[in-house]
């Protein structure tokens, strides 16, 4: 695949977003472990857990958007791709431009 593949960058894009909220999860967790810091009850700000909770739900949403994107993949390989998963009519070419990894047409998604 091409780079100038939408699919392709979008898989690009969101194994680049996991490697980066898998880096900072991993700070997060390290910086838990050398503080002895009673983090919970700091006026100052946010809690190291807060913090932590949050780059793993982002981490989760990305790792979804990785696993949608992978899944068209497979359809777009078996011929799939570009056809709606519930009624089975095409998926627009405008909603696929901004959504490559749609797999709904628009009536279907809302």
């Amino acid at each position: 695949m091409s780079t100038e593949d939408p699919l392709a960058r979008e898989r690009a894009a969101a194994l680049a977003q996991i490697a980066a909220l898998t880096g900072e999860f991993d700070q997060v967790v390290d910086a838990s472990r050398q503080s002895n810091a009673d983090d919970e009850h700091d006026p100052e700000g946010a809690t190291i857990a807060f913090e932590r909770q949050q780059v793993a739900a982002l981490l989760a949403s990305a790792r979804r958007r990785l696993a949608d994107v992978e899944a068209v993949l497979e359809r777009r390989a078996a011929g799939g791709y570009g056809v709606c998963e519930t009624c089975g009519r095409p998926i627009a070419p405008e909603r696929l431009a901004a959504r490559p990894a749609a797999r709904t047409c628009i009536t279907c998604a809302r």
